[in-house]
């Protein structure tokens, strides 16, 4: 008798600042730069010895209240480790984006959000190509 077994895979991919790790795949296609993407999201401070060096949450789509982010990608409008990044997913795909602070707000901070020279990880997940 033969059985289906459903397998997880993940795969991690790693350009300069940013790497992406695929938590659910997608099927769609890959947005463009100047593509408008909308997203829903969780980031946290990178922290050593959290568990997967995740720290503090400091911004979510799944917040009360709180809608999916829309924007332009590739272009400069957020953060280079996103632009980097979600340039890389497939619409419909789930991703980490772990990013070094040069690909983040570098020394500059977020007030009261970001401390300088902070990495992040992302959880991202590509709702829509426009």
């Amino acid at each position: 008798m033969l059985r289906n077994t459903l397998r997880t895979f993940t795969t991690t991919s790693r350009i300069m600042g940013v790497t992406k790790t695929t938590i659910s795949a997608g099927d769609g296609p890959t947005p463009q730069k100047g593509d408008k993407v909308t997203m829903a999201y969780t980031g946290w401070l990178r922290t050593s010895g959290q568990p997967e060096e995740k720290g503090n949450v400091f911004d979510s789509t799944n917040k009360p209240g709180r809608s999916l982010f829309e924007t332009p990608i590739g272009v400069g409008r957020v953060i280079r480790g996103w632009d980097e990044g979600v340039v890389q997913m497939q619409l419909g795909e789930k991703a980490r984006l772990d990013i070094t602070s040069d690909f983040a707000y570098g020394d500059k901070a977020f007030p009261g959000l970001i401390p300088p020279h902070s990495d992040l990880i992302f959880e991202v997940e590509l709702k829509k190509i426009n």
